[in-house]
């Protein structure tokens, strides 16, 4: 199997050391198309022939093309592929906003799939949720799935409609979680904590928290109560949490990023 990357950002090099470093697909296996041609050392043992500045012939030959380009760029990828693409090939998409028909329209194909990842990716732990066109067969679905899932886990909708709100939930997700651990990192030096002392007691508090949700079979609700006793440190803290109405907060801040994601697309 052939893929070519489209794009040699984070999200490009991502893929590429992912697929490389699980052996699923070889290094000489993979073509790249991107404005700057990088450093030997950064290319994850792909030939650099393998690199194009401009799609050639070598395009035509492979089977699955990832878009992995900035939705404001699409324009240009399509100028550029007009004629090189064909209905036997899978486009995997991770540009923001862009929908599949357009996709399917502007690039003249027909099996398209719409991504959704997040930062995790560049660790192996990235959450990725994906929608596919009607003419993409379960064949191609597992193939990419199981190239995608190099990179963390995923999870399939039909409903190409959820990736907005995944892009709400999981694609933002991150930069919400990074935002409240800076948070308590400013309370925990206001306290007299140094700045490396507050990081490492938030750092370790999110990754332990993390890792026994991930183990427990325990809902959150109850994992909560594990540690909140009636009338002590912890209730009182989620008291000043419920009278602000953080639950709303937060829920209203994801809803912003949903319409932002909608009016990406239109």
């Amino acid at each position: 199997m052939k893929i070519a990357i489209v794009g040699f950002g984070n999200l490009g090099k991502t893929f590429a050391s992912s697929f490389i470093k699980s052996r699923f697909i070889k290094s000489d296996d993979i073509y790249v198309v991107t404005r700057t041609l990088p450093k030997p050392e950064m290319t994850f043992g792909i030939p650099m022939d393998n690199f194009q500045t401009s799609p050639n012939s070598k395009i035509e030959n492979v089977d699955i093309v990832i878009l992995s380009t900035k939705p404001q760029d699409f324009d240009s990828v399509v100028s550029v592929f007009n004629g090189l693409l064909n209905n036997e090939q899978v486009i995997l998409s991770v540009m923001a906003g862009v929908s599949i028909e357009k996709i399917k329209e502007k690039l003249a194909v027909k099996k398209v799939i719409r991504s959704m990842p997040n930062l995790g990716t560049q660790i192996g732990l990235g959450m990725t949720v994906f929608s596919a066109s009607v003419e993409t067969d379960r064949k191609d679905l597992f193939i990419v799935q199981n190239l995608i899932n190099t990179t963390g886990k995923s999870i399939y909708v039909e409903d190409e409609s959820l990736i907005n709100p995944a892009t709400a939930v999981s694609g933002s997700g991150p930069a919400y979680v990074f935002y409240f651990m800076n948070a308590m990192i400013k309370a925990a030096e206001k306290f007299g904590f140094s700045s490396s002392e507050a990081e490492v007691l938030v750092h370790q508090t999110f990754l332990g928290a993390i890792n026994l949700q991930s183990a427990s079979d325990l809902s959150n609700e109850e994992l909560i109560m594990k540690v909140a006793s009636k009338g002590g440190t912890t209730e009182s803290a989620l008291k000043v949490f419920e009278s602000q109405s953080i639950n709303k907060i937060i829920e209203k801040a994801m809803q912003a990023a949903n319409q932002r994601a909608i009016e990406l697309g239109s």
